[in-house]
């Protein structure tokens, strides 16, 4: 009766994980996108390049080896454009490959256009030939994903002025640079311009950066970058940014200028659903071009699911696959169980930040008793091997059972280390745990050991005291 039993709309982490699990299934499955967007944004513009320049800064700059090697330390003088290109463009390559391999492999048709949709049951493929093409399916997932959000009043040219998505393509590292917005994107892309030596300035109109981190956390990790000539403008909002020949001038609410050769606009996302004609099935989007969705990503038609970006919070590659998975399990009838609420939190700045579980802000706020156990990277052995003196551990443990409530790192390979706590907590785990378990030496997963020590320490020296 239809062409598929299940057609995705978009191929980034949540279409993909969504299509493969449906054909899996035994279902027939297509999936729409461009050409040159295979992977959606998380690999062509997002994740994948951005934590991919990340590594080439770190490695081309010896910023993390300089703790060993000296202040001056670098693997390569002049940095250029090219030289943090060539390894971007490798790891999109290869991945992309991957994806249309992994895809291929499970027989999940590739549809290359745009869709938009023809009623609840069909859309139109324009592939770029100038006709359009009828498909019709039994159900769709809508996972259109999201572009960076543009204030109508910024005349981004994608030179000067440019998104997150733009500041990739720049044609020369440049030499100061302006950061409006100190959000997740904002501050990953801060650091790793000022480990290249970019002088960069923070505008951000709250009073603090990561307010959902913990917020010794978010200290160190200002420290780091006011060592890297990180200027921070708290409070402060941009009222206008004027291009010159040779440079941009910012001005900002409060009157104080600030002249730099890039400034880049973090301003959030913006759902990919303008072209996607969600009236004719019977949808609609925000004004942030969300769509709604219940439990299991059903939108308000029976047969249509979204999931990933587009249906807004959290908006992680990680939780979207999930989202994917589960949605595509739903819509073949599957029984399915609901994703764990237990999420880690990965921040690539530089140095590293991931969290998972409750913060001591949360805590203190639900009046929940808690103690502190904290390892630093710098007691470690492996810590000093890898020349990472400032890294941290902390663990938030209940007094009363001794289970771990959060946990939080900051420092080299934070983003890999946090599952350990992750799978500790999600299974009810205490500290006993981790004081009882032998860990590899020398590691940096042996801080759990340091830190769960300290914390059933002070536990201890509380209970003798106060019986």
């Amino acid at each position: 009766m239809y062409d598929y039993d299940l057609l995705v709309l978009g191929s980034g982490p949540s279409g993909q994980k969504a299509a493969i699990a449906a054909a899996k299934l035994g279902r027939r499955v297509g999936i729409v996108d461009r050409r040159d967007m295979i992977g959606g944004v998380c690999i062509n513009t997002g994740t994948v390049p951005s934590k991919t320049l990340r590594e080439a800064v770190l490695y081309l700059t010896g910023l993390s080896q300089r703790d060993l090697y000296g202040s001056s330390y670098r693997v390569k003088e002049e940095i250029t454009v090219s030289d943090l290109a060539a390894r971007t463009q490798h790891v999109i390559t290869r991945q992309t490959d991957v994806i249309r391999n992994q895809l291929a492999r499970n027989r999940v048709a590739m549809i290359t256009g745009t869709g938009r949709f023809a009623d609840a049951h069909s859309i139109w493929v324009d592939a770029g030939s100038g006709r359009e093409s009828k498909v019709t399916f039994d159900k769709a997932i809508i996972a259109a994903g999201t572009r960076p959000a543009r204030p109508d009043s910024v005349d981004f040219d994608d030179r000067t002025i440019v998104d997150s998505d733009g500041v990739i393509n720049l044609q020369a590292v440049p030499r100061s640079m302006v950061v409006v917005g100190a959000g997740v994107i904002g501050m990953e892309y801060a650091s790793m311009f000022a480990a290249l030596g970019t002088k960069v300035t923070v505008v951000e109109r709250r009073d603090r950066m990561l307010d959902f981190c913990d917020e010794e956390v978010v200290e160190s990790l200002k420290y780091h970058l006011r060592d890297l000539s990180v200027a921070f403008r708290f409070g402060e909002e941009v009222a206008a940014v004027e291009k010159h020949q040779t440079a941009a001038l910012c001005i900002l609410k409060s009157g104080k200028k600030i002249v730099a050769d890039t400034v880049m606009y973090s301003a959030g996302r913006q759902g990919q659903t303008d072209d996607l004609a969600l009236e004719a099935a019977g949808l609609e989007a925000d004004r942030r071009g969300r769509i709604a969705v219940e439990a299991n990503y059903r939108t308000s038609v029976d047969n249509i699911y979204a999931v990933g970006d587009v249906i807004g919070f959290p908006a992680l590659a990680s939780t979207s696959m999930e989202q994917g998975r589960l949605a595509a399990q739903h819509a073949c009838g599957e029984p399915i169980r609901e994703m764990h609420g237990l999420q880690p939190i990965g921040i690539y700045t530089i140095p590293e930040i991931s969290f998972v579980g409750q913060t001591e802000a949360q805590l203190t706020d639900a009046s929940t008793p808690f103690e502190v156990g904290i390892a630093r990277y710098r007691e470690l052995a492996r810590g000093q091997i890898v020349g990472d003196s400032y890294g941290m551990l902390k663990l938030l443990v209940s007094p009363d059972d001794g289970r771990l409530l959060g946990v939080h790192v900051f420092g080299t390979a934070a983003t890999e280390i946090v599952h350990i706590g992750q799978a500790v907590i999600g299974c009810g785990g205490t500290i006993d745990y981790l004081v009882d378990a032998v860990f590899n030496y020398p590691t940096l997963a042996e801080a759990y050991k340091v830190a769960a020590l300290d914390a059933s320490n002070k536990i201890r020296n509380i209970t003798r005291i106060d019986g």
